[in-house]
């Protein structure tokens, strides 16, 4: 059904998904951009969190190194896990079970020792990422990631990967998460970064192959997105 030679556009991608989705569970799916930057440079680190206009299909599970009124305010949230050094010493050990981890800025101090765990995961709470922010900010951070916030980081090879949905919320809802997301890329563009930017795309569902997406098209249709 897919042709590896051949880069589809977006719409015709798309249209592929529920062919290819056949597993007896409601496959995700994830895209992967291929850009042009050298991640071992820090001016050309890319890494971000957008909020998709039809969330990601699933339940985000959320944790929230919290104290006090912000504790109580995450938990109100819908925050699944709030603590502090009891939460820390259950991370620490190596218990991984959520999404996304959210601290309070004066707990950074603490939470930072946890970069040996977190950070290999893309876990690590991080400013850039809408994750380390003050008391009065942490309930509309916890319901931005519940509600479908995706956070994005590029990898060694300029890669960044990040799920836009479900195979069943249909090419119109999955089209408009994509180009939401690529939008978002592209403004976060180094400015040190030379030559084309989005360089490669493609999609695929949880257990399908890579379709390959015409980048320039994509490119172009988030920077016209409204």
């Amino acid at each position: 059904m897919v042709d590896p030679a051949v880069r589809y556009g977006i719409d015709q991608g798309l249209e592929l998904i529920p062919q290819i989705a056949k597993a007896k569970f409601d496959e995700s799916v994830e895209v992967s951009l291929r850009l042009g930057v050298d991640p071992k440079q820090a001016d050309q680190m890319v890494r971000g969190a957008i909020s998709l206009p039809h969330g990601v299909g699933r339940t985000v599970r959320v944790i929230v190194f919290a104290d006090g009124d912000a504790a109580k305010a995450a938990i109100e949230a819908g925050a699944d896990v709030v603590g502090v050094d009891d939460l820390i010493e259950k991370v620490n050990g190596g218990w991984t079970d959520f999404d996304s981890a959210v601290s309070v800025r004066h707990l950074m101090a603490k939470v930072g020792r946890l970069g040996r765990v977190l950070g290999p995961r893309g876990l690590m709470p991080n400013p850039k990422s809408g994750t380390v922010v003050g008391p009065e900010e942490i309930a509309n951070a916890v319901r931005e990631i519940k509600a479908g916030r995706v956070e994005f980081r590029v990898e060694k090879a300029g890669i960044i990967q990040a799920s836009v949905g479900k195979a069943s919320m249909g090419s119109e809802k999955l089209k408009e998460n994509i180009l939401t997301l690529i939008k978002e890329v592209m403004r976060l563009k180094p400015s040190s970064a030379k030559g084309t930017y989005l360089r490669g795309f493609s999609i695929s569902t949880t257990m399908g192959p890579g379709i390959r997406v015409d980048a320039n098209e994509v490119a172009r249709l988030a920077t016209e997105l409204r």
